[in-house]
């Protein structure tokens, strides 16, 4: 079968979109997927979604890894399929969409999207780290210098470590730049490497470094390999509330793939 496909990035975070409205793709292939994200024999992404009808929303959100499995939330795939849906004329400036996390709503401002997250009830603090869930599971440690630090290995460590057990978590490693900026480097399960940029990996790392009093600001820039996000939220009586991931998601190209299904 062929399908048209439609590549996004976000800060260098990277997908292959479909739209699945007439639900054609199938979703029980996680090999087809895989094979779709592999850099080497097929397009290459960090992830891969289909755009689907939802009752009550303007777009459904299904999300894989580049691993072929269905995964929590993706704030820049989020992003960027809210672009996606308004070149598809899904949408206009604005979005109200399901995924794996809940409803999300979503505003387009030319080529920048700025997405509302799940409210975050619940911010665990240790001695060497922070852990929340920002619709995907996030652990955030501060380092002297992020860009010294082997983020693969180290990633991976924490990962596949006794912390977190079967199912693992992302990991981020941040340095402190001034009182509102910071600069994050991430290993993103799924991918099980590093990537440019993680969007519920920024929300953490915005939220973590506003619970440990490193910046009282709730409106954070979080300087990413692939470029810069930005998070606001408010403080919550349990957490925090009216996050919102904002951020460049641009159209790279698109093209036709055929698949043996």
């Amino acid at each position: 079968m062929k399908f048209n496909f439609y590549k996004y990035q976000g800060t260098g975070n990277d997908f292959v979109i479909l739209d699945n409205r007439d639900l054609s793709f199938p979703k029980e292939r996680t090999d087809l997927v895989a094979q779709i994200c592999d850099r080497r024999f097929g397009i290459g992404a960090d992830g891969f979604m289909l755009l689907e009808n939802a009752a009550g929303y303007d777009f459904k959100m299904v999300y894989y890894n580049a691993d072929g499995n269905e995964s929590s939330m993706c704030g820049n795939g989020g992003r960027c399929l809210v672009a996606f849906a308004k070149k598809c004329n899904v949408i206009t400036d604005k979005a109200h969409f399901i995924a794996v996390d809940g409803p999300h709503e979503a505003v387009v401002m030319d080529d920048l999207v700025s997405l509302k997250m799940i409210d975050v009830n619940q911010v665990e603090v240790a001695p060497s780290h922070v852990f929340m869930n920002t619709g995907s599971p996030h652990h955030v440690t501060l380092v002297p210098a992020v860009d010294q630090v082997d983020v693969k290995n180290q990633g991976a460590a924490i990962r596949y470590g006794d912390l977190y057990g079967q199912a693992g978590a992302n990991v981020n490693f941040v340095t402190q730049k001034n009182e509102n900026t910071f600069d994050v480097r991430t290993y993103e399960r799924g991918v099980e490497d590093e990537t440019l940029s993680c969007g519920t990996g920024a929300t953490a790392v915005a939220l973590a470094m506003h619970k440990l009093g490193k910046s009282q600001n709730t409106d954070i820039t979080l300087n990413v390999p692939g470029g810069v996000l930005e998070v606001a939220f408010e403080v919550a009586d349990a957490g925090y509330q009216n996050i919102f991931l904002k951020g460049p998601a641009t159209f790279v190209f698109e093209g036709v793939i055929s698949l043996k299904v």
